[in-house]
């Protein structure tokens, strides 16, 4: 995917850019086994399963992206995947002993380019939560003769199990009836996820949210694929107005390490905004999860998205890093 290309770095070497499919897994190993530890001790997330999926495919070289190598070493990559008509770039990342602005823009701009000339791609969506501010200024500058890039700013806040969670305050749970997820659920929530964030910035982020379909499609991720953490159905529920039957709410929620937690959707229909129904489902799957031996739980929010943020800060939920979305449209 991505042409060879040599750069200076004056602090440490010769910097070339080749392609990722040249780059044996016993090469990627001890890159893999620094991010591995980062996503732990920063993010409180457990990479393992997300780093087996990358040695799978890099074992068989048919691994889309882009490697870094500097004086002929393996240190960093990029890997992006084709879902037409998007492409996604999955993970950017560079050892932290080697890392700069520069080298994680060029790793970017290199995907970025390549999903740019590739027919029925029109779209790109990216979330990188380990690329530094400073190196999304340079991807967001761009060049020239670059496509350009639309970035939202995003939070990871995070919540410890040692303080009590405070009382919801608020009659939901007495209109409000919540439901376990099962398999069945799917349908109900695809929709509730459509009309949730119909003209909201997170469907400007994540297009499946546009339409129920699109919506199932990413909820069968979060449910079967292992590097979106492993999926509790315990601390998942579907929330319905008690006089009309209708769908009003839902979440779900994982495990992305074992004592970690992570509400990986949350979202309410606008009927029922503001009648306290996304605290309750908060606490409901926040409650759930400690149950089930997480002690830290976590969770994305869009920074535009200040009804929420407040919401999460009065449950206690910190904010321990901002990261950006990254959207290019044809």
């Amino acid at each position: 995917m991505a042409a060879r290309a040599e750069f200076l770095n004056q602090n440490s070497g010769r910097r070339e850019i080749v392609d990722l499919r040249t780059v044996s897994a016993h090469d990627l190993e001890p890159l893999l086994a620094d991010e591995i530890e980062e996503w732990r001790r920063n993010l409180a997330w457990d990479f393992e399963p997300s780093a087996q999926l990358v040695r799978r495919y890099a074992g068989t070289n048919s691994l889309g992206g882009a490697a870094l190598l500097v004086d002929g070493h393996v240190a960093g990559y990029a890997y992006a995947v084709v879902e037409e008509p998007r492409g996604i770039i999955g993970d950017v990342y560079v050892r932290p002993h080697l890392r700069d602005a520069g080298s994680e823009a060029k790793l970017f701009r290199a995907l970025l380019s390549a999903l740019a000339v590739t027919p029925r791609v029109s779209r790109m969506e990216s979330q990188l939560m380990l690329v530094t501010p400073e190196s999304a200024a340079v991807i967001a500058r761009g060049g020239a003769e670059d496509p350009q890039v639309q970035l939202f700013a995003r939070r990871l806040m995070i919540r410890d199990g040692v303080i009590p969670l405070p009382p919801t305050g608020t009659g939901a749970q007495d209109r409000y009836r919540f439901e376990l997820w099962e398999d069945r659920s799917m349908h109900v929530a695809g929709a509730i996820i459509a009309a949730a964030y119909k003209d909201e910035t997170d469907s400007k982020i994540n297009s499946q949210y546009r339409s129920p379909g699109g919506a199932r499609r990413f909820l069968t991720n979060i449910v079967e694929f292992p590097g979106c953490g492993t999926f509790h159905a315990a601390a998942s529920f579907v929330a319905f107005d008690r006089q009309t039957g209708e769908p009003a709410g839902m979440v779900l929620s994982s495990f992305v390490a074992g004592d970690t937690g992570h509400i990986s959707q949350l979202c309410v229909m606008p009927s029922s905004r503001g009648t306290g129904l996304g605290n309750a489902l908060l606490r409901e799957s926040a409650s759930a999860l400690y149950r089930a031996g997480a002690r830290l739980v976590s969770l994305t929010v869009t920074e535009s998205n200040t009804k929420a943020i407040s919401i999460y800060e009065k449950a206690d939920f910190q904010t321990i890093r901002t990261f950006f979305a990254y959207i290019w449209e044809a």
